[in-house]
């Protein structure tokens, strides 16, 4: 057997070409063309900020994690498919260039970027069977993104005692869709969780908003967030919030408050379901008291709501097996506090529903196994813009899901590059034609051609 790298008509990388026909339909050159106005003193470093972006999105979709990666898109036949594919070291360049004004035109690029995607395919599609169906969770949590090298611009030790970088993430979903980044914030690796999350909450509100009018839009986060000003951020933009406490004395009163015969059991792990009552047997239970938080504060920045609290007993398993039962019952308490109103999320719906927070660690693994396995430049700004590049490109990547539809809508990035953008090819012309010839019996070939006749094939006509 032998081997040679000499097939200048070969393509790795094939499901691209449907992939950045969806991001051009959607309009992502246009808008960096009105809105990125990098600098271009010197070596034009900024020059063609589209053809730019479009090429990072693309070698991150492919599974670029470094810019030195992005030389994904310059091998065998791909010149053929796309045009202005520029070198990592241009690629560099031009991040490093960035100053924060041109981050939040980035920002500012995403948002609107979601809102074209949008009109190819529903990104958040909502029922009215049941308030859960109806709204949209919007979730706020951050990261630490581990970095090796003390000259990294920003980077310190969070909470996690590592040394990294802070991104700061918000999230839409639906109970029926995948989680859309609606919102992006590179900060210091030292800074406190909370640390501008009032500006940010509003700004993903209205994102999300754009992409789903009249949607009711709640908030969810851990006790991180729990503030009067991200609360009245909130409120303001017009979502409510649900919100873990911090267990203080005030909380602690209010817990008390609670009456025995008031507690709910939950369909919990290991609960079993009683035929004769119609309700769960389980060691968690829930139950709620109206509360009003951040009463220090000022009456302007006090919220009127309730106290959702979850309960589960403190055993010692080690000394009920040798006989030494407790002698009164030990609880450890879990709450949060919520502006829902009561007939849209009882205390046991509410407490399902704000236990789905989670799902945004989802999101955080799934970046980390991406564009954020390590932030590639030791300037600050430069890895902020990769942080939003890389948000645009998820958004992509979940809007394509979306057009090919079936068991496909809901997969990650991972899958899609392994089934659809992964795909090998070999360039052909005939005719004045460019013919791609993909491998015969690909498992998922339905799906690819799915997603491109939505992004390459004729519009659609509609008989009136």
């Amino acid at each position: 057997m032998s081997h040679s790298f000499d097939d200048e008509n070969l393509t790795a990388t094939t499901g691209l070409v449907p992939i950045m026909a969806l991001a051009q339909n959607a309009g992502l050159p246009d808008l960096a063309d009105d809105r990125l106005t990098v600098t271009t003193t010197g070596a034009d470093k900024g020059a063609n900020p589209a053809a730019k972006l479009a090429t990072l999105v693309g070698g991150m979709a492919a599974g670029a994690d470094s810019i030195d990666d992005m030389n994904i898109l310059r091998h065998g036949g791909m010149k053929h498919l796309f045009d202005r594919v520029y070198a990592p070291s241009t690629l560099g360049s031009f991040l490093r260039s960035f100053a924060f004004g041109h981050v939040r035109q980035l920002d500012a690029i995403s948002s609107r970027f979601l809102t074209n995607l949008n009109e190819h395919t529903p990104l958040l599609p909502a029922s009215q069977e049941n308030a859960q169906s109806s709204t949209v969770f919007v979730d706020v949590d951050d990261t630490v993104i581990d970095v090796h090298s003390a000259s990294k611009q920003g980077a310190g030790f969070g909470y996690q005692g590592s040394r990294g970088l802070n991104a700061l993430l918000a999230t839409a979903s639906t109970s029926s869709s995948n989680q859309l980044i609606v919102g992006q914030r590179l900060r210091k690796g030292s800074t406190s969780s909370a640390r501008g999350a009032d500006k940010f909450v509003s700004d993903a509100v209205a994102t999300t908003k754009r992409i789903s009018p009249g949607a009711a839009v709640l908030i969810r986060a851990d006790s991180a967030y729990y503030s009067s000003t991200v609360t009245k951020a909130a409120h303001d933009a017009g979502a409510n919030v649900s919100i873990t406490v911090r267990m203080d004395k005030r909380v602690k009163a209010a817990i008390g408050t609670i009456s025995d015969d008031a507690w709910t059991g939950i369909e919990y792990p290991d609960a079993i379901y009683d035929e004769d009552t119609g309700a769960w047997v389980s060691k968690a239970e829930v139950a709620e008291v109206p509360f009003t938080a951040f009463t220090s504060k000022k009456k302007a920045l006090q919220a009127t709501g309730r106290l959702v609290v979850r309960r589960i007993p403190e055993l010692n398993e080690t000394k009920r097996a040798a006989g030494q039962d407790a002698l009164f019952d030990l609880f450890r308490y879990h709450a949060f506090f919520t502006t829902v109103d009561r007939n849209r999320f009882d205390a046991v719906a509410a407490d399902h529903m704000h236990r789905k927070h989670a799902i945004i660690e989802q999101i955080n693994a799934e970046l980390k196994n991406g564009a954020l396995a390590h932030m590639p430049s030791g300037v600050f700004n430069a890895n902020a813009a990769w942080l939003a590049v890389a948000a645009i490109t998820h958004n992509l990547l979940r809007a394509a899901a979306g057009l090919i539809g079936g068991r496909m809508t809901k997969v990650r990035a991972q899958t899609l590059r392994t089934r659809i953008i992964g795909v090998p090819a070999r360039v052909a012309h005939r005719a004045r034609k460019l013919i791609l010839h993909l491998p015969r019996a690909w498992p998922w070939a339905t799906e690819f051609s799915r997603l491109w006749q939505s992004a390459l094939g004729p519009p659609r006509t509609v008989s009136a």
